[in-house]
């Protein structure tokens, strides 16, 4: 989550931002008791969680809940999901000695229970490249696949990105638990996976004063400011090179300047398209198909 190190205040009609000193470790501390406190608390409520002083995982005990409760509570605790060993934890790779603590970056960790609450990144007001490594950061997805390997007894490892303070680099997974986990990654039907709070929420009236675009509620903009402020969206080739680093208005032969004549959406149109490219590379790579070049064409070997 990334939040705003410090708050608006109105001045009239324009907002002030006022910033606000880091977070001291007692705070976090705190803060993060509270929200445990919360959730839990939250979810006693709701008899999704049974309070258990023997166990220190999270037991569904509903006979209404959903299917993957008890698959969401296994992936959050570590623990095996599915098959005879459920409930155990999952098994796991030390191949590195123990880091050894760091006093001062444990300073912008809270932890209690189980939960942990860090708060030792920020991003001052012109470092827009920093601010951009950390959304897509939040952003990246759950699974890389280059990560992921079979072990010799057809299990699933997964390699860790960053080694645990324990040593651990990967953990070890059983297929069916593996695809139990990927079946609790998947997100509710009709739920927004980026939500925004306070005053960049859509429905707030001071959203256009300090969003770049100037967009805000009912999409409208700010009067006041000039239309060179007004930006627009990325088409869609601007957002493909930004998130994928696929570029479709540059040539990948000369380096030219490509232009977007059409968009086509039949599927029956290109699936007609892609099947005669295919032939046409088939044909292309036998030296008597049609269409090949002659024998001593210029560039070409006799």
């Amino acid at each position: 989550m990334l939040f705003l190190d410090g708050v608006y205040l109105t001045a009239g009609r324009r907002l002030r931002f006022v910033p606000l000193p880091a977070p001291t470790p007692a705070a976090l501390q705190e803060l993060l008791e509270r929200i445990t406190h919360r959730v839990a608390r939250h979810l006693e409520r709701r008899g999704l969680l049974v309070r258990d002083a023997e166990s220190a995982y999270l037991q569904w005990d509903d006979e209404d809940a959903r299917p993957l409760d008890d698959l969401l509570g296994a992936a959050v605790t570590y623990r095996i999901a599915v098959g005879p060993q459920r409930g155990q934890k999952a098994f796991t790779l030390q191949t590195l000695a123990p880091a050894p603590v760091d006093d001062k970056a444990a300073d912008n960790v809270a932890r209690t229970g189980g939960f942990s609450l860090h708060a030792g990144i920020a991003a001052k007001v012109h470092q827009r490249e920093k601010l951009e490594r950390l959304c897509r950061y939040i952003a990246r997805p759950a699974v890389v696949t280059e990560r992921l390997s079979l072990t010799r007894q057809g299990g699933i490892r997964v390699a860790l990105k960053t080694p645990y303070r324990d040593g651990t680099t990967h953990v070890v997974l059983q297929p069916l638990d593996f695809i139990a986990r990927l079946a609790a990654l998947v997100p509710r039907p009709r739920v927004n996976l980026t939500r925004f709070h306070g005053v960049f929420a859509p429905n707030s009236r001071y959203r256009a004063q300090i969003t770049p675009a100037g967009r805000g509620r009912c999409g409208q903009a700010d009067p006041d400011r000039p239309d060179a402020s007004q930006r627009q969206a990325m088409t869609w080739a601007r957002r493909l090179k930004r998130v994928f680093r696929i570029d479709i208005e540059t040539c990948e032969q000369c380096g030219g300047a490509v232009r977007i004549i059409a968009s086509i959406e039949d599927p029956v149109i290109i699936d007609k398209i892609l099947t005669h490219i295919e032939r046409r590379d088939a044909a292309g790579a036998s030296p008597h198909a049609p269409g090949a070049p002659p024998a001593g064409a210029p560039g070409q070997p006799n």
